[in-house]
């Protein structure tokens, strides 16, 4: 099992970087794919960002490509997204995921964090 936490979450203006952490507990966070997910009010999870154990590879949602980054830092238990040309649209709660044995582009997410906001205003 895995506990994870982010941060990073405030209120930027449109246009703007962000950079969300996630810092992930225990001793077996290589086994582990990560990923980020974000959610609209009123709407189910969507997926934003993926990637694997080490980081060879990712995959990132329509929405996002181009514009966020996912990476890790397997030293330190932590996974990140950078977030640039921030729209409103991206406005959301934004969610880390750990998943064991996932595959990127149907990745579902076993275990969760506790979600850090985003706001991006016009």
């Amino acid at each position: 099992q895995v506990q994870l936490v982010e941060s990073g979450g405030r209120l930027v203006q449109a246009g703007d970087s962000l950079k969300l952490s996630c810092a992930a507990s225990g001793r077996t966070f290589t086994t582990y794919a990560m990923g980020w997910f974000r959610q609209f009010p009123g709407k189910e999870r969507e997926f934003v960002a993926g990637i694997s154990r080490f980081g060879a590879n990712t995959y990132y949602a329509d929405s996002v490509k181009g514009r966020f980054t996912i990476f890790r830092d397997n030293a330190k238990n932590s996974v990140h997204l950078q977030m640039n040309s921030l729209k409103p649209e991206d406005t959301a709660i934004y969610y880390c995921a750990a998943e064991r044995g996932a595959t990127l582009s149907r990745f579902r997410g076993d275990y969760w964090g506790q979600g850090t906001q985003v706001t991006v205003s016009s």
